[in-house]
């Protein structure tokens, strides 16, 4: 009985100790798991930033980078000027050529009755600080009402407000290939509306919740704007190299634009532009020369200071693409 009773007591020990065995290979596994996801959506040390689907864009997880030299002086001016460059990515000069932006012509032809301007929201669902609930017009949709309005009525460029919901799948949302079903929608938008010349990816950006993108334009509380750009560039083993199948046969006039919008934002309204975040992907800049991404404030902003930022972001938008029209 005594040997019996022995074994019978040291089985629940060998099972312990096999459950730690179990435990010790499952958390090895998971961190293993957790270290390959790492490499997967954070790449090599260079990396410092990665894309939230509820914190789209921000800049201020962004380092500068480590690959520019003292020699590079142009770049870094460029840079310290004009934009902010994610870890991911970098500023390639066979690309960010102001000489070039300069030269670029961004002007569009008006036509009284056939719109020239598209805007549509990859990410409809983005909404603000004291938004209401189910209430369309305090989302980001509704700011590309007023933003169209403003275009059309003060400056005569007809738009074409697209509202479909490219990020809800069965009436919920779902960021994760929003991108994807946005693109044949658009180029059936395009291909339907030939008159279209510049294309605007309307967004607000997600911020830290202490975070406030506000200035003061004509005594209004403003949000702040900032224009977007995915290079389709990567860094790979030390190099910044082209993302295969994210071709844009647009950047070099994608850049540009963005840079002039920049530019004239600085000369009209200081501090209503913040600085030109750079991106490695493509995102819904290779449709049309004329694209661009714009983040409107952010889900800390009010609606009505979102409502406040159309008026001059109208204004740019006009100065950039009308103005040697408005010259003649």
């Amino acid at each position: 009985m005594y040997r019996k009773s022995k074994r019978q007591r040291k089985r629940p020990i060998k099972k312990r100790r096999g459950l730690k065995i179990k435990r010790f290979i499952f958390f090895v596994v998971f961190l293993l798991i957790l270290f390959l996801l790492y490499r997967l959506f954070l790449g090599d040390d260079k990396t410092v930033f990665v894309e939230n689907p509820l914190l789209i864009f921000n800049p201020e997880l962004s380092l500068s980078e480590s690959y520019e030299t003292e020699d590079n002086e142009s770049l870094e001016t460029l840079k310290k000027n004009y934009y902010i460059v994610d870890g991911k990515t970098g500023l390639d000069p066979k690309l960010f050529n102001t000489e070039a932006f300069e030269k670029e012509n961004l002007t569009i032809k008006l036509k009284k009755k056939k719109p020239k301007v598209l805007v549509f929201h990859t990410h409809s669902h983005e909404a603000f600080a004291d938004s209401r609930p189910n209430t369309e017009e305090d989302t980001i949709v509704g700011v590309g009402d007023e933003l169209c309005r403003i275009l059309e009525e003060k400056y005569g460029i007809n738009c074409l407000h697209v509202t479909d919901k490219f990020d809800y799948i069965d009436g919920e949302v779902s960021i994760l290939g929003a991108y994807e079903r946005m693109e044949p929608v658009i180029r059936d938008y395009l291909k339907k509306n030939k008159s279209i010349e510049m294309v605007i990816d309307l967004h607000r950006d997600g911020v830290a919740d202490g975070t406030r993108l506000v200035t003061d334009i004509d005594g209004k509380s403003t949000a702040q704007v900032m224009f977007f750009n995915g290079i389709c560039r990567i860094w790979k083993n030390g190099t910044l190299t082209e993302i295969e199948g994210l071709e844009n046969p647009y950047l070099k006039t994608n850049l540009a634009l963005s840079y002039k919008m920049k530019k004239n934002a600085d000369a009209a309204y200081p501090g209503f532009a913040r600085k030109i975040y750079i991106n490695a992907y493509r995102y819904s800049l290779h449709m049309k020369p004329l694209s661009t991404l714009i983040e409107m404030g952010a889900q800390t902003n009010t609606v009505e200071e979102e409502y406040n930022a159309c008026e001059p972001l109208a204004s740019v938008i006009a100065e950039t693409i009308l103005k040697k029209e408005q010259d003649d």
